[in-house]
């Protein structure tokens, strides 16, 4: 049976949410910069990197190459950055050789997809065996506390011609985010399921791979890590 990452991050997906913020990429790519000191050109793994976003901001900076499992979005990404590196793969099963990069990153909450945790983990276990002794890896979460306290079960968009609702709930378990994308006026629904970390969750499995945590911010602009905040990014230093 399919994850429902497999085949929603396509043709459908790029439609409904045709544009994503470029300065919002500056601002976490201007945090990363400034906290973990990389120098540039150093080799670096955007994790999940979907059309190519932050990879662009990136480039500027550092040798970069992308991964992600959706044809659909690396076509776009080589679109924008024709000689850059894009791989399609599974980041559960990194296609890289050990210590291959000196920063891996993984931003926008394209972290917690999996049904089971051992994935997760798994996922942070390669991270940890192609990062370099002394690189960085970079994981932007969504403040699980935050989230509970300011779920909108409910909202309309229009695209173009279209009505796209979206409906959002906790799962029974309390584990998982859950949105149905929904168009109206069609039978078309899709899903989209987010475990629910909290940030000593994600402290844990950094740890439990062989990162030392050093940072943890709340937002992209360096603000203090606490329940209000929309996000949490932490900082590992490979061990």
């Amino acid at each position: 049976m399919s994850e429902w990452f497999e085949s929603w991050f396509g043709e459908e997906y790029v439609a409904l949410y045709p544009h994503r913020d470029a300065a919002e990429a500056e601002h976490v790519v201007d945090l990363i910069e400034n906290t973990a000191h990389v120098p540039h050109g150093a080799r670096t793994l955007d994790l999940a990197c979907g059309a190519g976003r932050h990879s662009k901001v990136l480039a500027e900076r550092w040798w970069t190459a992308g991964l992600d499992l959706s044809e659909v979005l690396l076509r776009l990404a080589h679109r924008e950055m024709s000689e850059a590196s894009f791989v399609r793969g599974d980041m559960r099963v990194l296609p890289f050789r050990t210590g291959a990069f000196q920063l891996v990153v993984n931003l926008f909450t394209s972290f917690g997809y999996f049904s089971d945790d051992a994935s997760h983990l798994r996922v942070v276990k390669e991270v940890a065996r192609v990062t370099s002794r002394g690189g960085t890896f970079v994981l932007d979460f969504l403040n699980t506390a935050h989230l509970r306290d300011t779920l909108v079960p409910y909202d309309e968009r229009i695209i173009g011609d279209r009505i796209v609702e979206q409906r959002r709930s906790i799962s029974d378990d309390e584990r998982f985010v859950i949105k149905h994308i929904g168009i109206r006026g069609t039978d078309k629904e899709y899903v989209e399921r987010v475990r629910l970390f909290e940030a000593g969750d994600l402290t844990f499995m950094l740890k439990a791979a062989g990162f030392d945590v050093t940072h943890g911010f709340g937002n992209y602009d360096a603000t203090p890590l606490s329940q209000e905040s929309p996000r949490v990014i932490l900082f590992g230093t490979r061990l």
